[in-house]
């Protein structure tokens, strides 16, 4: 175990395992049958050839978005006053933003606490159920309509959401408001 910030982290030792466990599998399978472990390397890396250049993508705009917006600029954008300018910024703020939605949680209260609205917060969450990193492979199963209108479906229901928190939360929280 490693300490982070006063925080015990293990160290990757089972993903390492897991590789180990996989490369010994791919072993025996291409004991087993040459043709088809072969065939499935083959698959598999048309597929990471075809992910990479749209990852390499959206790691260089995940970048672009850490390095120009910051707390402060996310609060001006996100605040009571922010009108459609703050409903586009969170949907497009949630569909960018990454790591594990529990670290967002302290993050969101803080700007809830500076003044950002609880319908933004919503949007915002309900967002990132649109996972950019995974929008080539979904594409690549599902095809491009459907991901399309799942990606409109969530995007649309994150202001659906946004709209209803606002009428719990009492105050007039409409997109352009």
């Amino acid at each position: 175990m490693r300490h982070i910030r006063g925080r015990k982290e293990k160290s990757g030792k089972s993903g390492w395992l897991f590789l180990a466990s996989v490369l010994l599998l791919y072993g025996l399978a291409a004991l087993i049958d040459s043709d088809l472990t072969l065939n499935a390397a083959g698959y598999f890396l048309q597929i990471v050839g075809s992910v990479v250049p749209v990852l390499v993508l959206v790691f260089i705009l995940i970048f672009l978005f850490n390095l120009f917006f910051d707390a402060a600029r996310i609060e001006r954008h996100l605040g009571r006053k922010s009108g459609l300018k703050g409903w586009l910024f969170a949907v497009a703020a949630g569909v960018l933003s990454t790591g594990p939605v529990y670290a967002w949680y302290a993050v969101l209260a803080e700007f809830k606490r500076r003044g950002m609205r609880p319908s933004l917060v919503a949007v915002f969450l309900y967002s990132r159920a649109v996972k950019i990193p995974l929008l080539p492979l979904m594409v690549h199963y599902f095809g491009v309509d459907y991901t399309l209108v799942l990606s409109l479906y969530l995007i649309g229901f994150s202001i659906i959401s946004g709209l209803l928190m606002g009428l719990i939360e009492g105050g007039a929280s409409r997109p352009g408001s």
